[in-house]
């Protein structure tokens, strides 16, 4: 196994999900917002499962997201 391009692949991956997150959780907002679906004070449970089928790793994340 190669360290560099192992370490470098995981990295990558995160900042994809975590770009890809975000935007998505803004535009839901955003939608939300505009159909006077929330007020923009709320907070919202989140959660997140990170799963790598070959691997049999199945991991969930639980947050939240304030808006104000």
């Amino acid at each position: 196994m190669n360290e560099e391009t192992f370490n470098l692949s995981i990295r990558k991956f995160l900042k994809t999900v975590g770009v890809k997150s975000q935007h998505e959780i803004e535009q839901a907002v955003a939608k939300a917002l505009a159909g006077g679906m929330i007020s923009g004070t709320e907070t919202f449970p989140a959660g997140m499962t990170l799963e790598v089928a070959g691997l049999k790793l199945k991991v969930k994340f639980e947050g939240e997201i304030k808006l104000q």
